[in-house]
């Protein structure tokens, strides 16, 4: 099972398999660093290509990265106006390294809706799907994704840590889309008094929400972000069985 970015346990890495295919025409550079980090926590990068057309001057900021993160370059000229050619490159060959290579799960690094067909394909072959896109990608590519990770919070120049948040509470109250999920998923879980252990939680948030993370909201751990909304209370517990401590939530209107 991938490890989540806001579970709480400490677990083994993943071994699982990853290819990443990367729309250079439709990714920026700087966010490679964070991406390469974030691939990692899911499993290992085993494949590792980005396309685009390399005798473009458009292209240049991605030239210096792909020998520093040892990511193969795949040339895909511009036989016509827009994306289409890159797009179809990297459909074609996620399809070959479906069948050629042992692999347990894709990451698919873009924008573009154009992909939506293929990460559905995926997920019906039993391959894990991480989307990478920016906050504007289509709906239909975010929500048939395993997992979708907007690319704004991976940027090597932003600090989730230094996020004020007095600021993000004052977001939440508008809201509501957030709230419901929170709420509902804390209140499925719940026991007889209402908490719910936040490691559950969290897979549970996953699973409704690909898109969801608690650094969309600036913070790095979904127990930082529940402790940030007023609608909840959080309660650190003794491990069972063990030295360390579980966090548990409770919405607030729920308590007796």
């Amino acid at each position: 099972m991938p490890l989540l970015p806001f579970q709480l346990q400490q677990e083994e890495p993943s071994q699982d398999k990853l290819a990443v295919l990367v729309d250079a025409d439709n990714t920026q550079a700087v966010i490679i660093e964070g991406l390469l980090a974030e691939v990692a926590k899911y499993g290992i990068a085993s494949v590792k290509r980005i396309y685009g057309d390399w005798t473009s001057t458009n292209l240049r900021s991605w030239k210096d990265k792909l020998l520093e993160y040892a990511i193969q370059p795949i040339q895909q000229f511009s036989y016509t106006t827009g994306k289409n050619a890159t797009d179809s490159a990297m459909i074609i060959d996620a399809m070959d390294l479906l069948y050629s290579e042992r692999l347990d799960g894709f990451c698919i690094v873009s924008s573009d809706s154009d992909f939506t067909r293929l990460a559905q394909r995926l997920r019906e072959s039993g391959r894990k799907v991480y989307g990478f896109g920016e906050k504007k990608t289509p709906r239909a590519f975010v929500s048939v994704c395993d997992k979708f990770i907007y690319t704004e919070i991976l940027k090597d120049n932003q600090d989730d840590e230094d996020k004020p948040a007095a600021k993000v509470k004052k977001d939440f109250k508008g809201d509501r889309r957030l709230l419901k999920l929170l709420r509902d998923t804390v209140d499925d879980l719940a026991d007889d008094s209402g908490w719910a252990y936040l490691g559950g939680v969290g897979q549970k948030i996953s699973l409704r929400s690909s898109e969801f993370d608690p650094r969309n909201y600036g913070f790095r751990k979904l127990a930082d972000l529940f402790r940030a909304i007023p609608q909840f209370e959080t309660e650190e517990r003794a491990q069972t069985g063990g030295t360390g401590r579980q966090i548990y939530i409770r919405c607030k209107q729920s308590r007796g």
